[in-house]
């Protein structure tokens, strides 16, 4: 099982590294393909007075650093297309944020590095959109054909978090899941299928329902899962109220394996 997780931000060196080590015990379990997932720079903060992160340069270093610390293979989210070389120097998974997956020159820059593409859905498409921007990146990798196989040998996935439903609500169609494997991998974002986009200056979420909308993602059948944790959510610079306190991930990823197993996934 692919599973992506870490804070929402690269936040100060301590708490980066403490967060990190609190996964090491998930990064060493055999059944788990794991990646250490945070961002360099939150350009899409709902307020500009938001923690944003480090920045580029600084973030690569932090990166580079729990890489060397930890053995840990890295993802992380980028929003302009420049940023795309340089990270890819560090990082191993090129995240393509939910608004920004139809940016063609953003894809394009992506897929142009050796970095695995995880393109998160955008919260206003159907399921059925995400064809495109899969077939961007498998064009400029020289793919003409778009399917869950040549996508996975070829680096790109697809990320579920959840549609849009009326004004300041998300809803997850599980539907969604089944669609999209046909074009690629699906990894499920189970934190940020929980939030509660802008209410008022900053993002709210309900963390509480992170494990139901990951059991059931579990039950459908994904290839992986995207989880934000922190020791302690409430003192998290971003998107506290929808993360996962590190304990609770543990419990979660033990009953999302033994779903797969009694489904024989």
């Amino acid at each position: 099982m692919i599973i992506l997780t870490g804070p929402c931000v690269l936040e100060d060196r301590d708490t980066v590294m403490r967060i990190a080590e609190k996964l090491k015990p998930l990064s060493e379990d055999k059944r788990v393909e794991f990646y250490f997932k945070a961002s360099f720079d939150k350009a899409n903060r709902t307020s500009l007075s938001s923690y944003r992160g480090p920045g580029l340069e600084e973030g690569l270093k932090l990166f580079q650093e729990v890489k060397e610390q930890f053995g840990y293979k890295l993802v992380t989210d980028i929003h302009e297309s420049y940023q795309a070389a340089p990270a890819a120097e560090v990082l191993d998974i090129l995240q393509i944020p939910a608004f920004l997956c139809r940016q063609t020159d953003l894809l394009v820059a992506a897929a142009q590095t050796n970095c695995t593409i995880n393109i998160k859905k955008g919260q206003f498409l159907a399921s059925g959109s995400m064809i495109h921007p899969v077939e961007k990146v498998l064009k400029t990798r020289g793919i003409d054909e778009v399917n869950y196989q040549t996508s996975k040998d070829n680096g790109v996935w697809l990320c579920e978090r959840g549609n849009t439903f009326g004004y300041g609500a998300l809803v997850v169609d599980m539907k969604n899941l089944i669609a999209m494997r046909e074009y690629a991998p699906v990894i499920f974002d189970a934190t940020h299928s929980a939030q509660v986009p802008s209410t008022g200056g900053t993002t709210g979420g309900n963390s509480a329902i992170v494990p139901s909308l990951a059991k059931a993602a579990a039950a459908v059948g994904v290839d992986g899962f995207f989880f934000e944790t922190h020791f302690d959510p409430s003192i998290a610079l971003s998107d506290g109220p929808n993360m996962l306190q590190t304990d609770d991930l543990y419990k979660t990823v033990d009953d999302i394996f033994a779903i797969q197993e009694a489904l024989n996934y």
